[in-house]
């Protein structure tokens, strides 16, 4: 399935809140979409593991293919797979670039990656699904463009707070991977054992 470019306040009204995807809240309605919203009986079982899925592949912007190709991943890797499995999703580049507040949303922190507005240990890196590992310098490239963009942006960061793993220079433009994600600093509520029950079949 293609990447979902259509309205993102109607996502965010099915599945909750999703700081990735949008900035906006909702203010009047708080209800499902459509005409039995309100109305709407208790989700199957089957419903309620799709709608974690789905806040996973819209919140940090992925394909079902992607998605699935990182459920496979974290299956092989040592560790809880839920845990592993959001991981890798907060650690690729554009989630990193979100995180930092250089962008307000995810969508337009891969826009930025893939515009080469962004090195990573001094390289153009123009792929937002780049996996950042600690250690890793994360900067704006030294173009005015570039940096006016960033400095705009920052003015409306999307996250109040900055996850302990990196940390932000505002001067320099440039942040830093300490380390890899914890669990209490992902920003999206999900049940991520939800997830890997909905994959159980196809990883």
């Amino acid at each position: 399935m293609a990447r979902y470019r259509g309205p993102r306040l109607r996502i965010v009204r099915r599945l909750g809140e999703l700081p990735g995807l949008s900035r906006k809240g909702l203010r009047r309605r708080t209800d499902p979409p459509g005409q039995h919203g309100k109305a709407r009986k208790k989700s199957s079982e089957y419903a309620v593991r799709l709608k974690e899925k789905q806040k996973l592949r819209f919140n940090y912007g992925v394909s079902e293919k992607q998605l699935l190709r990182y459920v496979r991943r974290a299956r092989s890797a040592s560790g809880s797979t839920g845990l592993v499995l959001l991981q890798l999703l907060e650690m690729r580049l554009d989630n990193t670039v979100f995180r930092l507040g250089m962008a307000g949303t995810v969508p337009a922190a891969r826009q930025l990656v893939n515009h080469g507005h962004i090195t990573v240990n001094g390289r153009v890196v123009d792929i937002p699904s780049y996996q950042c590992r600690p250690g890793d310098m994360i900067k704006v490239r030294e173009r005015e463009g570039s940096r006016r963009l960033v400095e705009a942006n920052l003015e409306w960061k999307g996250l109040a707070n900055l996850p302990s793993h990196l940390e932000f220079d505002k001067g320099t433009l440039t942040g830093k991977v300490n380390g890899v994600v914890e669990r209490e600093w992902v920003a999206l509520q999900v049940n991520e054992l939800l997830v890997v029950e909905y994959y159980s079949r196809q990883a």
